[in-house]
């Protein structure tokens, strides 16, 4: 066996890899012996075939499988004796490989692309400026915010005649078909002339409707009428509309209901205290957005300041192979950049963990499962979950392995960003919210 390097570069190694039959015989033969010890070739008991047969049914296989075997461990010694990190894995040069005569050969050369991970300096210190903006809260932000909340927390109540924000509870008849208590979004309705069939409409008020006029949109109408939308076409378009209720959306309205339902019972007892828990709130929710601001703008500073090259045309192709074919590589050249880009930052982010010595214990993964967990709890409309279900469910999220493995990374960002934090300078910058989603 003879390893040769072809070329080498900062970026990319080749190799040739020779192979005589004295390299392979051996591993070919225990694999020959296997399949006459494992295989049913008929007329001979199991075991008990002649050599010569094995071979003529199964000596290209266990050429390839020993051969392979050999490419493996050669590589894998190659890169352990020279001190190499690669990226991916190697990648073989069919052309080469396509000129092996598996049938009737005896030697085999096989040349392999290896990429190297990329040397670069990153000397981080209080000389790297890096902005962090904090959101100005001005009174009209706020009074927004608390309309929010307002509408958010809102409900559904009966009214007298229909307006053009309302929703109608209304039942379609046509023959003997009945189909009750469908709800109609009057702001769905965007033909003025459709819209004025329902305005100051009562309940108990029943008229004729085309609903392909009035219901444009074949998925809503499907939705209302409770059929499959591959039915409309075959259905007459003619109904009797009856409005069974009208219900406008109101704003919730502050009062001790709504304070428990937000805080917690009796936490808020006035108005006034509301206001200064939303403002407590809003200024939180402009922390996450400026802390996410703050962590995009550190990953671009850094990785630029870095500047890693990477051997782009090989991890293209390790990329499809890797993938086996899920993707073109028009889709991969598309992505590339992103990917790129992520592959930079894992990098800096694996190598300042590495010399840092940043460790992720347990409690840091709990705590970060824990805000996840509260955050799904809040999307749910449960803004106050007790301590121990809120871990209970943290701990399960952990255990799930996707779950498990977003929020290990996370906490592998957030160690890294406290680490820049501490050595870089942070610029904090004043900003109006407005001004703040124009930068975002």
């Amino acid at each position: 066996m003879n390893i040769t390097e072809l070329k080498k570069d900062d970026l990319m190694i080749q190799v040739q890899m020779d192979f005589t039959k004295e390299d392979y015989a051996d591993k070919k033969k225990k694999l020959l012996n296997k399949f006459r010890r494992e295989v049913d070739i008929k007329g001979f008991r199991k075991g008990m075939a002649p050599m010569s047969l094995v071979e003529k049914t199964h000596g290209q296989s266990a050429l390839v499988e020993s051969i392979n075997e050999l490419i493996s461990e050669s590589l894998d010694n190659y890169v352990k004796e020279n001190n190499l990190t690669i990226l991916g894995e190697p990648l073989p040069n069919e052309e080469v490989e396509s000129k092996n005569d598996w049938a009737a050969g005896e030697n085999f050369t096989f040349v392999f692309d290896m990429a190297l991970a990329p040397n670069y300096e990153l000397n981080l210190s209080a000389e790297d400026v890096i902005p962090y903006y904090t959101i100005t809260a001005t009174a009209k932000s706020k009074e927004e915010y608390k309309s929010n909340i307002l509408k958010q927390y809102g409900k559904l109540e009966n009214c007298e005649t229909v307006k053009e924000e309302d929703f109608i509870v209304a039942n379609f008849e046509q023959g003997e078909t009945k189909v009750e208590n469908t709800y109609v979004a009057m702001r769905t309705i965007k033909d003025e002339a459709s819209k004025a069939l329902f305005l100051g409409k009562k309940a108990g008020e029943s008229f004729d409707l085309n609903v392909n006029e009035v219901f444009v949109n074949e998925a809503d109408r499907a939705a209302m009428l409770k059929v499959k939308k591959e039915e409309l076409a075959s259905m007459d378009p003619m109904w009797k509309f009856t409005i069974v209720e009208v219900k406008n959306y109101v704003d919730a309205v502050p009062g001790q209901e709504l304070y428990d339902m937000l805080f917690g019972k009796d936490a808020v007892k006035t108005e006034e205290e509301f206001d200064a828990k939303l403002a407590e709130r809003m200024a939180a929710e402009y922390a996450e957005e400026t802390d996410y601001r703050f962590i995009l703008d550190a990953r671009e500073y850094i990785i630029n300041k870095a500047n890693i090259t990477l051997p782009e045309d090989f991890m293209k192709r390790w990329l499809f192979a890797a993938n086996q074919g899920k993707f073109t590589m028009e889709q991969i050249e598309q992505e590339f950049p992103a990917f790129a880009k992520d592959f930079r930052w894992q990098t800096i982010t694996q190598r300042i963990i590495k010399e840092q010595k940043l460790e992720i214990k347990k409690e840091d993964m709990l705590e970060q499962a824990k805000k996840l967990a509260k955050y799904q709890f809040a999307s749910y409309g449960i803004p106050n979950v007790p301590e121990e279900y809120l871990v209970k469910h943290a701990e399960s999220l952990i255990a799930n392995e996707n779950e498990g493995r977003r929020i290990f990374e996370k906490v592998e960002e957030t160690k890294v960003l406290d680490y820049v934090r501490s050595v870089v300078t942070v610029e904090k910058k004043k900003i109006s919210l407005d001004k703040f989603q124009k930068l975002q």
